[in-house]
């Protein structure tokens, strides 16, 4: 774990410590993040398999992992990012384990920054696909 990287994310996001959620290693090219399984954290509902992760969770740990991505590549004179879109494709549940989170920047422009997300479960199976766009923010 990236403990200096995790406490940033902590600052700058306090909701992901909430979710527990660790960094795992970030630059500009890739950020890796990752969220254990916990009850605390599941849906019950309609899984013969027992509690899964909640989407939500998934969601979250996507867009905090991408935003950071997207953040490494502020073209200059950028202060921030935030989300204009995000689409989320889910594959399968988290039954046990973590979900590990990887963004890569597709396109890094002047105005908006997209990135591209995949969560896979603690065996190496695709669990979802997120592809977001963030709007660069200028002072002023």
């Amino acid at each position: 774990m990236d403990t200096e990287g995790t406490a940033l994310f902590h600052r700058t996001m306090p909701f992901t410590e909430r979710l527990g959620i660790e960094v795992l290693e970030h630059s500009a090219e890739l950020v890796r993040t990752r969220v254990g399984w916990d009850e605390s954290l599941c849906t019950l509902g309609g899984s013969r398999h027992g509690a899964v992760l909640h989407g939500g969770l998934l969601m979250a740990l996507a867009d905090a992992t991408g935003a950071v991505c997207a953040f490494h590549n502020l073209p200059a004179g950028a202060h921030g990012t935030t989300t204009l879109d995000s689409a989320t494709r889910f594959l399968r549940g988290v039954h046990e384990g973590h979900v590990l989170a990887s963004s890569r920047p597709l396109h890094t422009g002047r105005t908006v920054i997209v990135v591209e997300t995949e969560l896979h479960d603690a065996g190496g199976l695709l669990v979802a696909k997120v592809s977001q766009t963030q709007a660069v923010l200028r002072q002023g």
